[in-house]
């Protein structure tokens, strides 16, 4: 059943494009908005438009940010020696809530997935290397060197990293990633890791399945 304004019908079409958005769910939004003093709505319309016209990837770790540099990687409290690397950007509000790490990071753009025609090369993987190395030309198949990230700090040299982490999604994708990584980066002096997998906080062993089972018996430390 549509509504009977188009302006309204328009509405919940566009809030029908956001991800697990159902048309119920975008007539529900829509009515939401009816009745939103106009203020609160031009306030909405300003921050949409706002996050197309000044959102930009980050020069250093290609996080989004308004500026060049994103706060953390402006930050002097950050270990700038240790980089985890994440497929998106919402990876790493998810890390940056568990308040335990201090480093920075590296955003991928993505995963490798054949199936979906995703290479190495659509990724941020050759920037990766230049900042676990420095001295790394990486070339693309043109000739054409790639953009290297500017330094944190202007014109200071940047730290040597001593510890890469890969924070890939427990998946073959995420899988295929954090090999292909962390064979490229193994003739570095880095340390490549990987976070932990197994059982979750409150899991169950019954109904924990084999795969996950599996990676908690090889990811064990000692107590």
């Amino acid at each position: 059943m549509q509504f009977t304004s188009e302006s309204v019908e328009a509405l919940v079409e566009q809030f029908t494009k956001l991800p697990t958005i159902g048309r119920k769910t975008a007539q529900r939004l829509a009515a939401f908005v009816l009745k939103m003093p106009r203020e609160e709505v031009v306030e909405l319309a300003k921050a949409l438009v706002a996050v197309k016209d000044r959102v930009r990837h980050c020069a250093v770790c290609f996080n989004v940010s308004d500026d060049d540099l994103c706060p953390i990687c402006r930050s002097t409290r950050r270990d700038h020696r240790v980089i985890c690397v994440v497929e998106e950007p919402n990876d790493v509000l998810a890390l940056e809530r568990t308040n335990e790490y201090y480093g920075v990071y590296h955003v991928l753009g993505g995963v490798i997935s054949p199936l979906d025609g995703v290479g190495p090369d659509d990724l941020r993987i050759r920037e990766l290397v230049a900042r676990v190395h420095p001295d790394f030309r990486a070339m693309t198949a043109s000739g054409e060197a790639v953009r290297e990230p500017a330094p944190p700090f202007g014109d200071e040299e940047a730290p040597a990293i001593r510890e890469v982490i890969l924070a890939m999604n427990p998946n073959v994708e995420g899988d295929t990633t954090a090999y292909y990584l962390s064979q490229l980066l193994k003739p570095f002096d880095v340390r490549v890791t990987r976070i932990a997998r197994g059982l979750p906080i409150g899991g169950d062993l019954e109904y924990a399945d084999e795969a996950t089972l599996s990676r908690a018996l090889e990811g064990r430390v000692t107590l």
